[in-house]
């Protein structure tokens, strides 16, 4: 059984995965409208994902018997002024993400919650490629801010789908 106070922060970052997700979600529909069809597809492929963690993380309090307590999110930001404004408010997010996912991981340590700190590592693995990931795409969208076109190609040539991941864990649902 996870520790009372780990299960009461990872309830929060399910909260925290909800609201990527529909940050994420406002930035694929920005770039689907602005007819940019890569970018709007990984967008909406990393909220896909970012959904994923949270079911992660409900499977993970239903298999220790923890109550599942779903926090409302806030509206995510769904203006933004330029093509490169959601990538760098998406790498912003992701370095918040980290700070949160490391803070659950200190906290299973300190409770002595083995089980709890196992589950975590698969999430810090996980940061560390977003925060890269977003960061590379941040830096092609700054150097191409005025040719969408090559921000489009970048994306169409890196960022392919990687397939699933056999060591994550199980998700809530699915």
């Amino acid at each position: 059984m996870a520790a009372p106070r780990f299960a009461q922060q990872l309830n929060a970052q399910i909260g925290n995965e909800l609201a990527a997700h529909n940050q994420y979600l406002a930035c694929a529909i920005h770039y689907d409208v602005q007819t940019m069809p890569r970018l709007a597809a990984f967008f909406y492929a990393q909220a896909l994902e970012e959904r994923g963690h949270a079911m992660m993380m409900v499977q993970y309090l239903l298999d220790t018997d923890h109550p599942v307590e779903i926090p409302a999110v806030e509206a995510p930001v769904s203006t933004f002024a330029d093509v490169v404004a959601p990538i760098a408010l998406a790498l912003a997010q992701e370095r918040r993400v980290t700070e949160q996912v490391n803070g659950l991981l200190r906290t299973a340590r300190e409770e002595g919650d083995y089980a709890s700190e196992q589950f975590m590592q698969w999430f810090i693995k996980e940061q560390v490629e977003e925060v890269a990931t977003m960061s590379d795409l941040l830096n092609v969208a700054e150097r191409n801010r005025d040719d969408i076109e090559d921000i489009e190609e970048y994306v169409a040539r890196e960022q392919g789908a990687g397939g699933e991941d056999p060591t994550a864990p199980r998700q809530a649902g699915v």
